[in-house]
């Protein structure tokens, strides 16, 4: 099972980025796809998250508005675009896949947002953004 990010840089304040996470070895169609971050000197925090194949997102309080994640069902990749880019998004960008099977309740209220909760990783992309 692989999962590949890509897509992050350098960008100022203000600008985007598209994150591309494509996933290989096996088939999620039944797991939650999240994409957490990681600054220095900090733990690892929740972006936002998509089911599979229902198309249910979530999003964590700080890019709601800003961010939007959605899939590629044919090319087994998720995306996360990011809009109007702050300093403070500065982080290392991890995709993953969520433990299988996601709790019932949790998929239809917060979505699952603890890196416990999921079970594979990709190897992180950097986002810059310069003020």
């Amino acid at each position: 099972v692989q999962l590949q990010a890509s897509g992050g840089g350098l960008v100022q304040a203000g600008g985007s980025l598209r994150l591309s996470c494509a996933a290989s070895g096996r088939t999620f169609s039944r797991n939650v796809m999240g994409w957490f971050r990681q600054a220095p000197g900090k733990e690892r925090e929740f972006v936002t998250a998509i089911t599979w194949s229902g198309g249910r997102s979530y999003y964590a309080d700080s890019v709601k508005g800003r961010f939007t994640i959605s899939k590629d069902n044919a090319k087994n990749t998720v995306y996360l675009q990011m809009n109007s880019l702050k300093p403070e998004d500065t982080a290392v960008y991890y995709c993953a896949a969520s433990r299988n099977p996601v709790d019932p309740i949790v998929k239809i209220t917060t979505g699952p947002r603890h890196p416990y909760e999921y079970e594979y990783w990709g190897q992180g992309t950097q986002v810059t953004v310069s003020s």
